[in-house]
């Protein structure tokens, strides 16, 4: 269904050139969608993009109203990927509302006034804080433990507003821990994946947060961009919240032992203080909504998932 799904489509991807982002553009370029970039480069780089010269690349923010307009005007979907981060949020949270929030509600606005078929929302599970029920369904209790979340669970709102009212469809991803190919260790603000395989790579401890039981559901990216190309297409995904993990819970020490044994070493992890965003002891979604409707499943078990970035690492000089 896929390839044929997004030929010559005109699509807007927003935060194309961060981690997932970028990996999301090169694949919409292998399935010949005409892709335009647009991000204002604070943790993205145009290098994660290896389909550069095939796209049109805008360096911009979301928080530009016009310049939004400008761009979703005439294109087919929009895939909302530009966020500030979970660490950003917490440095500076009016920043974090003004992208996250400000910034969607632009993308909304254009994508009602000029009619586009889809908008693909990338939420974050952070939204559910410290589930009540493991694992976590898209309709229970949400907590929200910090600005990031809420930000995040303000775009969604607004989604829901836009589509209930206005009827722009929209459909909403909740990503969890996605790891994999363009997360650089050189971004402060990457994921622990890429933190342990930096420091193991250099012959460094990998350092834990707490006492490392903490869990989280950590999905491979190459799953994550299968996930949201379907919720762009699927007649089933318009006006509905997707989780996107993988339903198995590893924790903390666990992933450290399995990359100290994939990088071939044998130090041990060492154990500092939590961080203000460590307040989440265990998370891991129920994913049966999205395998039951958009027919996904993530095909990258996470051994698998650590020998590929691995790889990367290595390929990349990291």
């Amino acid at each position: 269904m896929l390839p044929k799904e997004f030929e010559n489509k005109l699509v807007l991807v927003t935060g194309g050139a961060g981690f997932i982002g970028s990996n999301l553009v090169d694949r919409l370029v292998k399935l010949n969608a005409k892709v335009t970039v647009l991000d204002d480069l604070f943790t993205g780089d145009v290098k994660n993009i290896h389909s550069m010269k095939y796209i049109n690349f805008i360096r911009g923010s979301v928080t530009d109203r016009n310049l939004v307009k400008k761009l979703v005007k005439g294109v087919n979907l929009v895939f909302h990927l530009a966020a500030r981060n979970i660490i950003v949020s917490m440095k500076n949270p009016y920043k974090d509302l003004q992208v996250n929030v400000f910034g969607t509600f632009n993308i909304l606005e254009a994508a009602r006034k000029y009619k586009v078929e889809r908008v693909v929302y990338t939420s974050s599970a952070s939204v559910y804080g410290n589930g009540r029920y493991l694992p976590i369904n898209e309709d229970d209790p949400l907590n929200i433990l910090n600005p990031y979340a809420a930000s995040k669970l303000s775009g969604e709102n607004y989604c829901m507003a836009f589509y209930e009212t206005f009827g722009v469809p929209i459909a909403i991803l909740r990503y969890s821990n996605v790891y994999g190919y363009h997360q650089s260790p050189k971004n402060g603000y990457c994921g622990v994946i890429s933190k342990f395989f930096n420091n193991t790579r250099k012959g460094k401890s990998p350092e834990i947060h707490g006492d490392g039981e903490q869990t989280r559901d950590f999905t491979f990216v190459e799953d994550v961009v299968d996930a949201t190309l379907l919720a762009a297409v699927s007649p089933k995904a318009e006006g509905e919240i997707f989780n996107v993990g993988t339903g198995k819970e590893t924790s903390i020490n666990e992933l450290a032992r399995a990359v100290i044994q994939l990088t071939g070493n044998s130090m041990k992890p060492v154990y500092v203080d939590r961080r203000d965003i460590d307040n989440l002891r265990r998370r891991v979604l129920n994913i049966e909504k999205i395998r039951k409707n958009l027919k996904w499943i993530p095909e990258t078990p996470l051994k698998n998932g650590l020998e590929k970035t691995y790889e990367w690492f290595k390929s990349n000089g990291f």
